[in-house]
């Protein structure tokens, strides 16, 4: 907070965003280059959520979920079920963000097993380098240290393994007090963006089949078309036992979450209650603006667009890669990019120098906005982008490496 608060600082103050651009206070115009930590689908201003979002304002801006239901809710919940194939997820339960997404999953899996007479299984296996979010459940279970080190051993009890091999490596003894695996899809965000191994996510479903435990996806990054599908878990044919989404659930507009589960899930809750909720769960101009997102794409075609970019990009990218010996390593999952930086000799920069920030922060000058983590520079711009928006976005990021290394 120090730099923030200097006297000298002057903040960036945006005022106003129109498609994949957001303009400050001095009128200067920037691509949104992380999609406004990687909430914004389809542009900002979509004509047809902001006009949702109005629509719902006059008629029902807000009413209790406790003993009452709301139209938009309602329809949310099937159109996200229906997302998925018939039986498979069936019951979803609103939150506010990606944590509290999580945080539900966790709990219901934990009171699942109490209830099933099993109260044994309290912990929860969580990858190396994972990032849930910052509740004290979720963040127990991350990875990285500089975000969860002082909460760590204060939430749920973790097990944390690096790879499937380590996973089937687990002795009895402790699968025995498993009460759900978690993993974020195909990519670890925080961690770097980065892929795990093709495969690994049926693999990791096929184990939790065997053993009976829950997996549980955590794609509040990964959801509503970033890796090219509307969710990760298609690509390899995967239902989990519990979802979390939230981000790109409302376009990028409003905050809201959704946890989805099985009818096994549900119906071990008859005759119990699940003690969990807040103000704001399941409120409808939140719903109506994801009803309204989900809706664009589908009229817009928005999946079908996507392939022709993400190769685009790629071969952007490959080719700065090829370029640039300071670029030591490009990940890419879809529409999510990681281009991890480092000296032209191939060590590392000096943390203390903090590459990453400098670099995004010089890319302002070329009309880019975006966050690193670490020393890789994150590329996830909303999906309405075009190819000269694509070339604008790596042209900012070179730039910004030219001048500060």
């Amino acid at each position: 907070m120090t730099p923030w608060c200097a006297p000298e600082h002057d903040p960036l103050v945006l005022v106003r965003g129109e498609g994949a651009y957001l303009y400050d206070d001095c009128g200067r115009r920037y691509l949104d280059g992380n999609s406004s930590i990687w909430t914004n689908i389809h542009g900002h201003g979509h004509p047809a959520i902001v006009g949702a979002i109005q629509e719902q304002a006059a008629a029902l801006a807000h009413c209790s979920a406790l003993g009452a239901a709301n139209v938009p809710a309602a329809q949310l919940a099937k159109a996200l079920v229906e997302c998925f194939p018939k039986g498979t997820l069936t019951k979803v339960f609103y939150s506010d963000d990606g944590s509290t997404a999580v945080e539900c999953a966790l709990r219901m899996a934990l009171q699942f097993w109490q209830i099933q007479g099993q109260a044994h299984r309290t912990r929860f296996v969580a990858f190396k380098g994972a990032y849930h979010g910052d509740t004290l459940g979720a963040a127990s279970l991350g990875g990285i240290p500089a975000f969860h080190d002082c909460v760590a051993h204060l939430g749920v009890p973790r097990l944390s393994v690096s790879s499937m091999a380590a996973l089937e490596a687990l002795s009895l003894e402790e699968r025995r007090d498993l009460a759900g695996v978690v993993i974020e899809p195909l990519i670890q965000g925080a961690a770097g963006m980065r892929c795990w191994p093709s495969g690994l996510l049926r693999s990791l479903r096929d184990w939790c089949t065997a053993h009976d435990v829950p997996l549980i996806l955590d794609e509040v990054m990964t959801g509503f078309g970033r890796t090219g599908t509307l969710f990760a878990c298609e690509r390899e044919g995967v239902v989990p036992d519990f979802l979390a989404l939230a981000k790109g659930l409302t376009g990028g507009t409003l905050p809201l979450a959704a946890t989805l589960t099985t009818d096994r899930v549900f119906d071990a809750f008859r005759g119990s209650t699940f003690y969990y909720g807040h103000s704001y769960f399941g409120n409808p101009l939140g719903c109506a603006a994801a009803l309204a997102s989900l809706r664009v794409f589908e009229e817009d075609d928005v999946l079908t667009a996507l392939p022709p970019k993400i190769r685009y990009l790629e071969g952007l990218l490959h080719r700065w890669q090829q370029d640039d010996p300071r670029v030591h390593a490009v990940r890419q999952c879809g529409f999510i990019a990681g281009i991890e930086i480092g000296q032209a000799d191939g060590r590392p920069f000096p943390p203390e120098d903090r590459m990453g920030a400098k670099v995004c922060l010089a890319a302002r000058k070329h009309g880019l906005l975006t966050r690193p983590v670490l020393d890789t520079l994150v590329l996830m711009p909303p999906l309405c982008v075009k190819e000269a928006d694509l070339d604008l976005a790596v042209e900012a990021l070179r730039e910004g490496l030219r001048a500060e290394s």
